[in-house]
């Protein structure tokens, strides 16, 4: 949260630029909007896959994104949106020391994940066209994601269909434990006659993401959504750093299939009770090849305190089934082909409730011109593995 002073100070002159409050279709590039989040998380825990589903799951996080809408509008007057984001976390893990037995390990640290993401929205036929790409880095991991989006409104407005695809080529470093960690290997740079032991090789892991939905607004109190995905990942799925212990007391690294198929479909209906008060509902039935299945349950309740100041209670239940190759510390067996002692495998129930508060003041916020919106969000997490999380955001909006 650090850099939201730096940006009260930026924004309150860009907000007095008269050109950016225009109403005109411009042809010629500003900004829309400029929304800056930052978070901190943390959780507790005992049941760390690092050492083998014993061991604390201590855990904290830090992020910071900024998000910068441009707009301009071209001859044929479609709207062109431009989004440029830059998120870095910083997260710790007391289990990450436990990677090497000499607590020399350097899992964990930062993650840097920038995106850019273009829409065109036609408003004569009621369609918009999109395409992004984005990227993340982190010290065992890097990710490289394209995205092409569609969507279409019917003629009165009240029914619109989505389409959405997503690729994601990631490789994982393979960092492994440090009592299973092969001797490095020693390439030799022909050009320079240079040796190196500090190359950790990498495998392939890619995801294919294709997202539909479809909104009704069926009167004007009522509006329901209909959403369902199709995922596929394939390559290396497993973590190379999460040990597995064997009935015998040996020690092995994960072990997962190399293709998973997941299929999620949910029902999204928000119900104005009135003026003041809206509920927003959702239900979700998970299910993938490996043996997980899978029930989300949310209510959210946006109350509007002012016209200009709201606040929204929301609470989220969650239960899954474990996958097939789930097993605790110590139970696995040399005869099973897939390994893995990560709870997040296993059968368990979780329930995340929480609190969400938002200013919009028609003069913006502390009075300056421009910052338009403030939302303050707190969520407790609890898990019946044992597993309890904190988490605080903090968004600004600037128009």
């Amino acid at each position: 949260m650090y850099a939201v002073g730096i940006f009260l100070f930026c924004f309150r002159a860009w907000a007095q630029d008269p050109a950016v409050t225009d109403d005109y279709k411009s042809l010629k590039l500003k900004v829309e909007e400029v929304n800056i989040v930052s978070g901190y998380y943390s959780q507790s825990g005992n049941h760390s896959p690092v050492t083998g589903g014993i061991g604390t799951q201590q855990l904290t996080d830090v992020s910071n994104v900024i998000d910068l809408k441009l707009v301009n509008w071209d001859i044929l007057e479609r709207k062109h949106s431009y989004n440029i984001e830059l998120g870095i976390d910083h997260h710790t893990a007391a289990s990450s020391a436990y990677v090497s037995k000499t607590g020399a390990s350097r899992i964990g640290g930062t993650r840097i994940y920038p995106s850019l993401n273009w829409q065109v929205e036609n408003e004569e036929n009621r369609t918009t066209f999109g395409l992004g790409a984005s990227y993340s880095h982190e010290y065992t991991y890097q990710s490289f994601g394209f995205n092409i989006l569609f969507s279409k409104k019917s003629k009165d407005l009240s029914r619109e269909f989505n389409a959405k695809g997503n690729l994601f080529l990631d490789r994982v470093k393979m960092v492994e434990p440090g009592e299973l960690r092969p001797p490095p290997a020693v390439i030799t740079s022909a050009s320079r006659g240079e040796e190196s032991k500090n190359l950790i090789p990498s495998k392939p892991r890619n995801t294919f993401d294709a997202a539909l939905s479809l909104s009704q607004i069926v009167n004007q109190r009522l509006q329901a959504s209909f959403l369902t995905d199709g995922v596929v990942q394939q390559g290396y799925l497993s973590l190379p750093f999460y040990r597995v212990y064997f009935n015998d007391n040996s020690v092995h690294i994960e072990n997962l299939p190399s293709l998973r198929f997941k299929f999620p479909v949910g029902v999204r209906l928000n119900y104005f009770l009135g003026d003041k008060i809206v509920l927003r509902s959702y239900y979700r039935f998970y299910v993938d090849n490996w043996g997980v299945k899978a029930h989300t349950v949310s209510l959210e309740l946006p109350f509007k305190i002012t016209p200009f100041i709201s606040v929204s209670p929301f609470y989220r239940y969650y239960i899954q089934t474990a996958a097939n190759f789930f097993a605790p510390y110590g139970v696995h067996s040399e005869n099973d082909k897939y390994y893995s002692s990560d709870y997040d495998y296993s059968a368990f129930s979780s329930q995340y409730a929480g609190l969400n508060l938002r200013l919009a003041p028609p003069k913006g916020v502390l009075g300056l011109k421009g910052f338009s919106a403030l939302e303050l969000r707190y969520g407790h997490y609890k898990q019946t593995t044992g597993l309890l999380a904190n988490n605080i955001s903090l968004n600004l909006s600037f128009k």
